[in-house]
C-alpha cells in the first residue's frame, strides 16, 4: 500500500512541474504568449496544446514561443515557422487549403449524410406502418 502511494505522489508531482511559469515582459506580450501556446499543438500528445502538454518538447515549444516573440516577430511568423518545421498538424485549425480541405467539409458531409440516411429510414417506417394499417383494415371481418 506504502509504494502504490508513493507512485501516486510521484505522478501527482510530476504532473505539477509542468506547470508554465514563463513570464513575459509586458502584458500585451504575455497575452500574445498564452495565446499563440494554445493554438499550438504538442506533437508528442497531439490532444493537448504546447501550453497544456506536461512534454519536453511542449517546454521547447513554449521556450521557442517566448524566444520569438521577445525577438519582436509577429503572430503569423510565429506561427509560420513552426508549420515550417512540423507542418499544418501543429495548427489546432489548419488552413483551407488543398490538403486539408478535407478536415473542413468532412464534417458537413458526414452531417447531410446521415441527415438523408436518417430520413430515408423514416419515410421507410412511416411507409411499413401505412401498410399495417390498410392490412389491419381490410383483415377485419365480421366473427
Amino acid at each position: 500500500m506504502r509504494y502504490v502511494v508513493l507512485a501516486l505522489a510521484a505522478l501527482i508531482s510530476m504532473r505539477a512541474l509542468a506547470i508554465d511559469i514563463t513570464v513575459m515582459p509586458d502584458a500585451e506580450k504575455q497575452a500574445r504568449y498564452e495565446a499563440l501556446t494554445h493554438e499550438l499543438r504538442c506533437m508528442q500528445c497531439m490532444n493537448n496544446s504546447i501550453a497544456d502538454s506536461p512534454v519536453g518538447l511542449a517546454s521547447d515549444l513554449r521556450r521557442d514561443v517566448a524566444e520569438q516573440i521577445i525577438a519582436g516577430k509577429t503572430d503569423d511568423e510565429i506561427r509560420d515557422a513552426m508549420v515550417k518545421r512540423y507542418g499544418n498538424v501543429i495548427l489546432f485549425t489548419p488552413p483551407l487549403d488543398r490538403s486539408s480541405a478535407w478536415v473542413w467539409f468532412f464534417p458537413v458531409i458526414a452531417a447531410l449524410a446521415g441527415l438523408f440516411i436518417g430520413i430515408r429510414i423514416v419515410r421507410q417506417r412511416a411507409k411499413l406502418v401505412e401498410q399495417d394499417d390498410s392490412v389491419i383494415e381490410t383483415d377485419e371481418s365480421p366473427r
